[in-house]
């Protein structure tokens, strides 16, 4: 039974059976998606709520310990993904590794990422949907703007539902439509984001910097935790190996060049939001927008509301996409049934794994809160990192697997300090939370048990 359990997959067999797919990613498709999946509800909706609950204006220390957790990852994920182009990312990268059922359980934390990440931001999106609605005296019915709560008369999301379903029917026209698509907007958002800097610059007040650290040298470690939600989604860029073009040098490249710009952006914006409003008045849903009518700029504050719009659309847009070949490669390999593995030869792309990840977004972007989301995806992202980072030192052990192009540097220290902080940002994670994810464990081991041991040859 161990043996089984334990058993290695083969690279091989991953790449004969990704190769359906069409290789059409270029290195600029690859940034421009790591851009558009990472820069979204995180700039544009945690800042004013861990500063003002957690961190203060504490809380750009707390974007650069998070992008620093991220940065030695993301190290970890560049070796492994140009060792292993194959659908599936860190699940696939599991099971060559460590064998079969860890990576089904890499691959389980994986979906609560995926699946519980655009659905959060699905509930990011429709408050600023809302806020951009009201900027013009439209009121819409609040039964229908928020997460299933009849104490408080709401019944669902629906602004939530509406666009999680437009980009089901973007994607299922193709990559390629929805590369491009996602290129516009992500220089839509880019432009906001840098507006919002410029202009906010001229309006700090050096008095909202004090005290810095008001919850202390703790605040900033928890913010940290908080905020690292924020960096998720350049793991979609491996995720795409199967259809880019020489992903052994593209996809490295990509991943880190897509993170530095966004922890530079996160970073600055959120020094200037603290600087612009003091940070106990920024516990606001869109607190950029908020912070911009605070000065009497409201009409930029429009621009960035559509801006932010944009920002989260692209981040569900490459989410989505992200989490459909997730779910295929589980699929691919007998994990879940083999139905959700196939390949559609008309559309060139997994349309049973597409339906199934738009469906369980639809149903918690449409019914549950935001606070809720966000901390279970912190959690699963972080254990899914750690077996990334202790997967390089088992990797450079193997004889067996392709020569890489890039290696993590300082090996094996750079492995071990990223294990290592990403075991400190999961001490964080509130005890409810903890429970939730270990529940979602629970099922992933009976599911495996009942269904995908057997599949294991």
């Amino acid at each position: 039974m161990k043996e089984k359990l334990f058993k290695k997959a083969d690279f091989n067999q991953f790449v004969a059976g990704d190769s359906h797919f069409e290789k059409v990613l270029t290195r600029g498709n690859l940034i421009s998606m790591g851009i558009g999946a990472i820069i979204g509800t995180g700039i544009f909706i945690l800042p004013g709520i861990v500063a003002y609950g957690t961190a203060g204006p504490g809380i750009t220390i707390s974007f650069i310990l998070a992008a620093i957790v991220c940065i030695l990852t993301a190290m970890c994920f560049a070796e492994l993904s140009s060792t292993f182009p194959v659908a599936g990312s860190t699940y696939s990268y599991g099971s060559i590794i460590f064998g079969q059922f860890p990576g089904w359980l890499i691959g389980w934390a994986l979906c609560l990422e995926y699946v519980l990440g655009v659905s959060a931001v699905s509930s990011g999106f429709s408050a600023y949907f809302v806020s951009l609605f009201n900027s013009f005296g439209v009121i819409l019915p609040r039964a229908f703007v928020g997460p299933l709560d009849p104490s408080n008369g709401t019944f669902i999301n629906l602004p939530s539902v509406i666009v999680l379903v437009l980009i089901y029917l973007l994607l299922r026209r193709g990559i390629q439509a929805s590369t491009r698509m996602n290129t516009v907007m992500v220089f839509v958002k880019l432009a906001v984001v840098i507006t919002f800097i410029v202009v906010g610059a001229f309006y700090i007040k050096p008095e909202n910097y004090h005290p810095y650290f008001p919850m202390g040298g703790f605040g900033v470690v928890k913010g940290a935790a908080l905020v690292f939600f924020a960096y998720l989604g350049f793991d979609v860029i491996p995720s795409s190996a199967p259809e880019v073009k020489d992903p052994q040098k593209n996809i490295p490249i990509s991943i880190m060049v897509s993170l530095a710009i966004c922890a530079f952006l996160y970073v600055i914006l959120s020094a200037v939001l603290t600087g612009m409003v003091n940070y106990k008045d920024l516990n606001f849903a869109d607190p950029v927008v908020y912070a911009l009518n605070y000065v009497k700029m409201g009409k930029i504050a429009f621009l960035i509301t559509i801006g932010a719009l944009a920002g989260m659309f692209t981040m569900m847009l490459n989410t989505v996409y992200g989490g459909s070949r997730l779910i295929y490669a589980l699929g691919r390999d007998g994990m879940i049934p083999n139905t959700f593995g196939k390949i559609d030869p008309k559309a060139k792309m997994p349309i049973s794994s597409l339906n199934m990840i738009t469906i369980l977004a639809v149903l918690l972007g449409g019914f549950v809160s935001l606070k809720e989301l966000t901390s279970l995806v912190n959690i699963g992202t972080l254990v899914s990192f750690t077996f990334v980072a202790s997967g390089i030192i088992k990797l450079r052990h193997r004889t067996d697997v392709p020569h890489s192009d890039f290696k993590v540097p300082f090996y094996p220290w750079l492995p071990i300090i990223s294990v290592i902080l990403c075991l400190l940002l999961m001490t964080q994670v509130s005890l409810n939370s903890w429970i939730a994810f270990l529940c979602w464990f629970a099922i992933g081991v009976v599911v495996y048990f009942l269904y995908g041991y057997k599949k294991v040859n």
